[in-house]
């Protein structure tokens, strides 16, 4: 039988766990502190508020404003960056639901011990005192550019068999999370950096040290005409540099010459007009677009919605 399938105890038998006693396997259903814990989380957009978490907690490890990088799963990132996104995120998801830093696990839900674990991989390592506990499990797939979470409670009688790492932890048996687990979301989209959609050309053209950055930021808006650029996209393409905000709002006359107009998030009226262009801007992004004629192009003043 593969790794992944394992002959488990099911709910109704007694799970073995020297530190918690013997207890009763539960199903998600039978299992009252589960019930409480999805009762409060049941308000909250979960998938919502867990991919502005992920993507801060990703921004966070790869710190474009000072290093340039984009990608996580580039070859200059270490692993162990990588891996370090899930200790991030906790610290991101408490701060999302107002949920406190509390022992013994992370947090408390409705009073409830829980431990928040998330990987980029396939599985989580359970750390042995969130054995038998209830956990919200994070899964983050770099290369789809998607997520999704469950809860779960990590009897060790569902764990990897064996010592588990030099830390004691185990990985959860696929049939586990599968049978026994409570999805949370599914399979959510994970923001995209508009800087991946560049060719390796394009991008060392935009990332170059040289010219100054108003040419490069002319750049950057010319080859991803359309697309929305956030505030950290443009400390990237600016890292190391003075005021790279200041040189992006000069730039409107450059993509003028181009029949482009510069939109800002800032402003109710643009955000209106790259609404009418079923684009959603933020108050910290940008787009650069090819309007209609009769239009203005020359971001020489406030741009009116149509």
């Amino acid at each position: 039988m593969s790794k992944g399938r394992l002959a488990l105890q099911g709910p109704g038998e007694i799970c073995t766990n020297t530190d918690a006693g013997e207890h009763v396997l539960l199903a998600p259903a039978d299992d009252p502190d589960a019930q409480a814990v999805l009762d409060w989380l049941r308000p909250f957009d979960v998938g919502g508020l867990y991919t502005r978490a992920i993507a801060n907690s990703i921004d966070y490890v790869l710190d474009g404003a000072r290093t340039g990088r984009y990608d996580l799963s580039a070859p200059d990132v270490h692993p162990g960056e990588r891996a370090s996104v899930g200790a991030k995120l906790e610290y991101e998801v408490l701060r999302s639901f107002s949920l406190p830093k509390q022992a013994p696990l992370d947090t408390c839900i409705a009073s409830v011990p829980v431990d928040i674990k998330a990987t980029v991989g396939a599985n989580w390592a359970i750390p042995s005192e969130a054995h038998c506990q209830l956990c919200i499990c994070t899964q983050i797939q770099l290369g789809r550019s998607r997520h999704r979470s469950w809860l779960v409670r990590a009897h060790r009688s569902w764990l990897y068999r064996g010592k588990g790492n030099k830390d004691g932890k185990r990985g959860l048996a696929v049939d586990a999370r599968e049978r026994w687990s409570i999805p949370l979301y599914d399979w959510t989209p994970l923001p995209v950096n508009p800087l991946t959609r560049l060719t390796a050309e394009e991008a060392a053209r935009v990332l170059a040290k040289r010219p100054g950055q108003e040419h490069r930021f002319a750049l950057m808006f010319r080859y991803l005409e359309g697309q929305v650029i956030s505030r950290s996209v443009i400390a990237t393409v600016g890292a190391g540099r003075h005021d790279p905000l200041r040189r992006a709002r000069n730039i409107r006359k450059h993509l003028a010459r181009d029949g482009l107009t510069l939109l800002c998030g800032k402003w109710r009226d643009q955000q209106d007009l790259a609404a009418a262009h079923k684009i959603t801007l933020g108050p910290e992004d940008w787009v650069a677009l090819r309007l209609e004629e009769g239009q203005p192009h020359d971001g020489s003043g406030p741009v009116a919605a149509p």
